[in-house]
């Protein structure tokens, strides 16, 4: 529960801003309660997973409140106190050899708070930290994000490949995300019109305004 009143402060379902931070900030005050009073490793990888999860809001949007992406996000503005707390939590978690998807997922988000700048990022890192998420807890979701970090490891294709074989078993249909990154994979393979056609789905499909403007900007970008 916890984790799903950060979720929706982190990105909300709906509505005309990307973040909330009155919802993940009491999930992170929460969870720190919950951590004083049951000081377990998954409760610190889930304290970690939010904490360096929140570190990058104020780099997620600009001034006017428009989506940038983690590659293109200024860095300088990440919270580093946040991201040494969220840190040390996931090694203390990892540790402790009694961790779960939680400090998984840390550790995936620790990974990126660790690069200095996008091009740093270990995707093979990442890659192996996904496999073994996937193991714990296999979600359609999970191999999404898999597959998104295989293209950047791997190249774009790979990613496409593994992205269709999730929709082609109907699996992520009606998940914005999954046609979004596809419509991604698909433009920088130049392949404009499913690119179109992707992007298009996945502005049917989502109910949040910065989010919507972001995919007309890519559409308008593919139509010049």
């Amino acid at each position: 529960m916890i984790y799903l009143v950060f979720n929706e402060g982190y990105s909300a379902s709906s509505g005309t801003a990307l973040t909330r931070h009155d919802l993940s900030g009491e999930a992170i005050r929460v969870g720190r309660l919950l951590f004083e009073m049951l000081p377990e490793p998954e409760v610190m990888g889930l304290l970690a997973l939010m904490l360096l999860q929140e570190s990058r809001r104020s780099a997620r949007t600009s001034r006017t409140g428009e989506l940038i992406l983690l590659d293109d996000q200024d860095r300088s503005l990440w919270n580093r106190d946040q991201i040494a707390e969220g840190s040390a939590l996931v090694e203390r978690a990892l540790s402790s050899r009694r961790f779960g998807p939680y400090t998984l997922q840390a550790a995936i988000a620790g990974v990126h708070a660790a690069a200095p700048e996008s091009g740093a990022t270990d995707w093979r890192e990442i890659v192996g930290l996904y496999d073994v998420l996937l193991q714990m807890v296999p979600s359609p979701v999970v191999e999404l994000n898999q597959a998104v970090a295989v293209a950047m490891r791997d190249g774009p294709t790979a990613g496409l490949d593994l992205i269709d074989a999730i929709l082609a078993r109907g699996d992520l249909a009606d998940y914005h995300l999954a046609h979004s990154a596809r419509a991604d994979f698909c433009r920088r393979l130049g392949r404009t019109a499913d690119a179109r056609d992707a992007y298009r789905r996945a502005l049917g499909l989502t109910q949040q305004e910065p989010e919507r403007r972001f995919l007309e900007r890519r559409l308008s970008e593919l139509a010049s």
